[in-house]
């Protein structure tokens, strides 16, 4: 990429608003939206008209043949994902693309095959990483003044009602694919993964307890870490006040992440040092740090310095891969009822998809 001006086509009006008002809109001296997608044309032309995008088209085709499209923002149903991401990448475009990227770890890794012989390259969307509180405790870890991880527990107790489910893709499994898990902790996961390191075994139970859906609404997980460390999830879709919340115990430090259910990696995270000592490292290796804009708004703004510098990308493939793996190492435990050790291999019998899990 050698202009500093990246056009971009937003196909699925429904998050893609967010990134569009969230996300591009906050950059115009970085991005221009040329361009919105969707099969509902209502929605299309209210967000068409809503942020003045002259260009509205009800088919992704056409997209695939702007000439004037640097970057693919898709935001549709995770079913689609995957062809979606092949297609974009083969007409020679940039893709950025909503979770979860696609819906098998046999699919990630052809998504990654495709990219290493392609002139784009893929970003997923994990913007809560993109947090001032999340951002300085990953410094602190990074430079090692917290030491060795001891346990972390991670809570996404957040609300979804019928209505929320009136959207016909919604809690199905052969288009959502998964449910809370899946499409709601998942970013909250990678969070701790990104902080705490990679997971070596996952033990899950989920239920459906909430809503009439094919997916899970409620689960709980026991992690042990790469580490050593230790690892409690829970998650539900029937919590009358929403938090999200992430407390992580480190040998010298111990976090805290604020209870808002979609910005945890923002400020203030509260973070509780061991000692004197440990509390006069902590202050010397933050006195410099730079605040940097929050979730989609600070995605895109390192997004924008990767691509013009041909940098590694903020998010990769191989985050999305290793979210996507303990998916379904999720889904596959609470399915047998036993303990999953990852890495999962090509052998796995969930490498090309989880099973449906009954409860």
């Amino acid at each position: 990429m050698h202009q500093e001006l990246l056009r971009v086509a937003v196909v699925g009006c429904g998050v893609g608003r967010n990134h569009i008002a969230q996300g591009y809109r906050r950059h115009p001296d970085k991005f221009r939206v040329q361009a919105v997608c969707d099969v509902d044309a209502t929605r299309l032309d209210t967000v068409g008209e809503e942020f003045s995008i002259p260009r509205r088209t009800r088919s992704f085709d056409d997209v695939l043949r702007m000439d004037d499209v640097d970057i693919v923002d898709i935001c549709t149903p995770a079913t689609l994902h995957f062809g979606q991401i092949l297609a974009v990448l083969s007409a020679g475009k940039e893709v950025v693309c909503e979770k979860p990227l696609v819906s098998s770890l046999a699919e990630i890794d052809r998504v990654i095959e495709a990219e290493r012989a392609a002139a784009g390259r893929v970003m997923p969307i994990f913007q809560y990483r993109f947090g001032n509180g999340a951002q300085k405790a990953r410094r602190l870890i990074e430079l090692g003044i917290a030491g060795k991880p001891y346990l972390a527990t991670v809570e996404t107790a957040w609300m979804r009602t019928a209505k929320y489910y009136e959207t016909p893709w919604r809690g199905r499994r052969d288009t959502e694919r998964g449910g809370v898990l899946l499409m709601h902790a998942i970013h909250n996961l990678d969070l701790m993964q990104w902080l705490m390191g990679p997971v070596a075994s996952v033990f899950a139970r989920t239920a459906t307890r909430v809503n009439p859906i094919e997916v899970e609404d409620c689960a709980v997980a026991s992690l042990v870490m790469q580490s050593g460390a230790l690892a409690s999830l829970a998650a539900t879709l029937g919590s009358q006040r929403e938090i999200s919340r992430l407390r992580l115990c480190f040998e010298h430090v111990t976090f805290e992440s604020g209870p808002g259910p979609y910005s945890p990696g923002d400020d203030p995270w509260e973070i509780v040092s061991a000692s004197p000592e440990a509390e006069r490292r902590i202050t010397d290796a933050l006195a410099g740090y730079r605040a940097v804009p929050s979730r989609y708004e600070g995605q895109f703004a390192a997004y924008h310095a990767a691509l013009t510098t041909r940098a590694a990308l903020p998010v990769t493939l191989a985050d999305a891969r290793s979210s996507l793996e303990l998916a379904t190492a999720f889904y596959h435990s609470a399915a047998t009822g036993a303990a999953v050790t990852l890495p999962i291999a090509t052998d796995h019998p969930s490498y090309n998809g989880w099973p449906p899990v009954t409860s």
